[in-house]
């Protein structure tokens, strides 16, 4: 049975504190070099340790997973959309402020940072072209249409997919965290269904064997232990999803209420050339899943999805924002082996291989 991560572990609190003291200028950017690799090589360490048959980068060298391309991009202004989570605190993107949009950064370049720590499988978690299409303003931009910036978008997020494949990645992951919150800004479908044809126009650049390896993650957000979008009602979010033209899907569940129902409406929608790995560990809850829990959570889902297109996976990333302290890297590492283990329970039961890529 498949089993993968979905990306972000916390830093270490050595690596929060020479960010910190860097941005105020009191270390030199070699001492933090220094602490990121260290950071990384820990992570690598730690994840093999679990038995994760893949691994990834942590996400430890990125500012966040939603803003990497942006680094060193002059043309923003930092009074973009804010995002709310449930206990209260936001998180705000940057404004376009001109043309024309290209990263700063492309994942491969963490791809092939990491490859220099393992010979194991890379996953590399990638932003949607979605998520970055809420950088143009509400007005637009003089001699910069819309439709010209999402061309371009759309071929930046192409390059930026093809980058960390062409470092090594043996599987990319189209982080999609907005789509659930689409429903809460717009619970007509309208945003959600322009948010899916954007993924597509990137998604149908590729081969069906590339996108066999490619993958779309959607939760309700977590960050600081909170949610953006728990409220909404999946009812409205799988069958649009589905329709993506992807050949993994990565679904929060461990923390969804009514699992069963929600299992029934994935099966319904999925596509025989998809897969789907739902999530068995909650990063949000401090309590560590016990194997067994995982075990049980794994054939509850495989009582109603098809087993052969079945995988396993964490809820969302333990700590997307770098600044985000709220759940322990010990704790992460944790639940990260009780899915591993859990899984192998399963897949015995159900007379399947242990833990593969």
């Amino acid at each position: 049975m498949k089993t993968e991560p979905i990306g972000s572990i916390p830093r270490p609190p050595a690596l929060i504190g020479a960010i910190a003291a860097f941005q105020a200028g009191q270390i030199t950017r070699d001492a933090l070099d220094a602490e990121y690799s260290a950071a990384l090589q820990d992570t690598v360490e730690r994840f093999a340790a679990t038995g994760s048959p893949v691994i990834t980068d942590g996400e430890q060298t990125k500012p966040s997973f939603a803003t990497y391309p942006l680094t060193g991009i002059d043309n923003l202004a930092p009074d973009g959309v804010v995002i709310p989570f449930a206990d209260g605190h936001t998180r705000q993107l940057p404004r376009l402020t001109g043309g024309p949009f290209r990263y700063g950064v492309r994942s491969g370049q963490f791809t092939s940072t990491v490859r220099t720590y393992t010979t194991l499988p890379i996953k590399q978690a990638v932003i949607s072209a979605s998520a970055l299409s809420l950088l143009y303003p509400a007005a637009v931009l003089p001699g910069y249409p819309q439709d010209v910036f999402l061309a371009d978008l759309v071929d930046e997020a192409e390059a930026d997919i093809r980058s960390a494949f062409n470092a090594g990645a043996f599987l990319v992951q189209i982080d999609f965290t907005e789509a659930r919150l689409s429903l809460k800004l717009d619970p007509a479908g309208g945003l959600l269904r322009t948010f899916i044809d954007l993924n597509n126009r990137v998604l149908d650049r590729f081969t069906p064997g590339e996108r066999q390896r490619l993958g779309v993650h959607v939760c309700p957000g977590s960050d600081r232990d909170s949610p953006h979008s728990l409220d909404v009602d999946y009812a409205g979010l799988l069958p649009e999803l589905l329709q993506l033209n992807a050949g993994r899907f990565y679904l929060q569940m461990a923390s969804e209420r009514d699992k069963p129902r929600v299992l029934r409406i994935v099966q319904e929608n999925l596509k025989p050339e998809q897969l789907v790995f739902i999530g068995v560990i909650d990063p949000i809850n401090p309590a560590i899943e016990s194997p067994q829990q995982v075990r049980d959570r794994i054939l509850q889902a495989a009582s109603i999805l098809p087993v052969e297109r079945l995988g396993t996976t964490d809820d969302c990333g333990f700590s997307p924002f770098a600044d985000d302290t709220s759940t322990a890297r010990e704790t992460a590492f944790r639940k990260i082996s009780a899915r591993v283990e859990g899984t192998a329970l399963a897949a015995q039961i159900l007379g399947l291989d242990t833990v593969r890529a």
